[in-house]
């Protein structure tokens, strides 16, 4: 389940490095096992902040926290990803508190522990992951939805239903937990990545959550105002176009852009171009021509 790590260790989405580390001081010092002996909802608030600080205390992994948010992290990184090089000792040597088997025990291993032993281990791998490319429609990278996917595993070809969540983007890769290479060494499976590849749109383009179309208007509309339908992901809209509107002009349709995490959504530009008619009746010129001696 995907946690707001800033909310589990109690600090504003903005809090400094400093804040995020001593709030998880604070609250780790309450809740480790050592002060919490048989305390089975201790020992789970403890795995939970203890995950938080190993995202939030990490610049890169608190960078993707940060911009692809609760599950879009998760699709990116597994429990073994979060704990990679991850050390707390000093914090728990500096109260005498035992640091030496709390994550084998906790996290099945995941976290870097803060000392060597002399004892011979065998090293339990985890498979290898695999990266494969997926391109999709515009509309669905927008919208979202479910695409079935082929792939080869372990020589075997697999199939998969994928839910493509709104908003994606090109190079975004989304996570597949353990769909990769199976472990040499009995460990977990690797996990497969879908890279994602957006196909192009005959009438949208994007940029970042804006969506942009490009609407033709004739002369008499660009001079006198006109009323046209603009296309959207959602069918056509109705909009007005004021007088005096300059090729390159644009026209704003909020909320008509692409879905973002917390529900809203971005606007949809429409680019005006004015169209200018190649052949004439002689009465269009005529009236031309009497619009000429005007000054227009």
């Amino acid at each position: 389940m995907a946690k707001d790590y800033y909310a589990v260790l109690s600090v504003k989405k903005g809090a400094t490095a400093d804040e995020i580390k001593k709030a998880y001081r604070k609250m780790a010092l309450k809740y480790h096992p050592d002060k919490n002996p048989g305390d089975k909802k201790a020992e789970d608030k403890f795995k939970e902040i203890t995950e938080a600080y190993a995202v939030l205390s990490d610049p890169e992994k608190k960078r993707q926290y940060d911009q692809f948010g609760e599950a879009g992290f998760h699709q990116r990184f597994s429990q073994e990803d979060i704990y990679r090089n991850f050390d707390v000792g000093d914090i728990f040597r500096e109260f005498g508190l035992g640091n030496d088997d709390i994550f084998g025990h906790l996290f099945g291993g995941g976290g870097r522990r803060s000392h060597r032993s002399s004892a011979p281990r065998s090293r339990v791998l985890k498979g290898q992951d695999f990266v494969m490319k997926l391109a999709i429609p515009f509309r669905q990278a927008i919208l979202g939805g479910e695409r079935r996917i082929d792939f080869r595993r372990d020589g075997q070809v697999e199939q998969l239903q994928v839910r493509i969540p709104a908003g994606v983007e090109a190079g975004q890769r989304l996570r597949i937990a353990g769909k990769g290479g199976s472990s040499p060494t009995g460990g977990p499976a690797g996990d497969l990545f879908l890279e994602i590849e957006v196909e192009s749109d005959p009438a949208f383009s994007r940029d970042g959550d804006n969506l942009h179309v490009q609407l033709n208007i004739p002369f008499t509309g660009a001079c006198l105002g006109t009323s046209v339908e603009v296309p959207t992901l959602d069918g056509n809209k109705r909009v007005k176009v004021p007088p005096g509107i300059n090729a390159g002009g644009k026209i704003r349709l909020a909320g008509f852009g692409v879905p973002r995490r917390n529900g809203s959504k971005g606007d949809l530009y429409a680019t005006i171009e004015v169209t200018v008619p190649k052949e004439l009746t002689e009465r269009q010129k005529e009236l031309l021509e009497e619009l000429e001696k005007t000054g227009l």
